[in-house]
């Protein structure tokens, strides 16, 4: 009996290894992933508004975006940003590079769900939540009390993108649709109500469902 304790703690333990190990892993491959050879150009003539330093700002949170996906497993995640959205979307038209890339950054295929498509009317309201969290998160922030929104949600205003999705810390100023898109309350999102983890369980109403998101599939 007491072998067999032995043997299948040895099993659990290698298991837990292997899973850091594979966490590790697809985190690196994303983080060293070509993604600016193959997208400069398309995002250049989607956005030609944008200069050579704001496409790699763009697609540094494209990077960002696809990291907190590798965080939140099978989890919906909306999407935060339409500047970085036209990234995934030009990315994904290169079906070969974009298949081989989900392999080895996920296991499987990330799919784009569009905000209308989502399964439930709170999908994307939670994956907004969540893409907050793990944003936060990434970039030391505190999502409760924060003093500057992450890179995702900062990114639209930033870049002066048109259409875009603007999340403001101060709640008076946003609950508008502005010259450049729609602006949210960013306080809300971050579960100021109170929140468990990055479950996206929280209270509260909450503007900016993205324009779609990875996950739940």
């Amino acid at each position: 009996m007491i072998k067999l304790v032995i043997a299948l703690a040895a099993v659990i333990l290698a298991w837990l290894v292997w899973r850091q190990w594979s966490a590790r892993r697809r985190a690196a491959f994303i983080d060293q992933y070509p993604l600016t050879g193959i997208l400069d150009q398309r995002l250049a003539a989607r956005r030609p508004e944008l200069t050579p330093e704001q496409r790699a700002e763009v697609l540094a949170g494209l990077r960002d975006y696809f990291q907190i996906c590798h965080r939140a497993g099978r989890r919906m995640v909306a999407m935060p940003s339409q500047a970085v959205d036209d990234a995934w979307h030009e990315f994904i038209l290169f079906t070969r590079h974009y298949a081989r890339f989900c392999r080895g950054a996920f296991g499987r295929f990330l799919h784009h769900t569009p905000a209308e498509a989502m399964h439930s009317p709170t999908q994307a309201s939670d994956g907004i939540k969540r893409a907050w969290r793990l944003a936060c998160a990434r970039e030391g922030i505190d999502p409760r009390k924060p003093q500057r929104p992450p890179r995702l949600f900062a990114m639209d205003a930033a870049l002066l993108i048109a259409g875009g999705f603007i999340y403001h810390l101060d709640c008076l100023a946003s609950g508008r649709d502005g010259a450049m898109g729609a602006s949210f309350c960013a306080s809300h999102i971050g579960c100021g109500s109170g929140c468990s983890g990055d479950s996206g369980s929280s209270d509260g109403d909450v503007g900016g469902d993205g324009d779609g998101g990875c996950g739940g599939d």
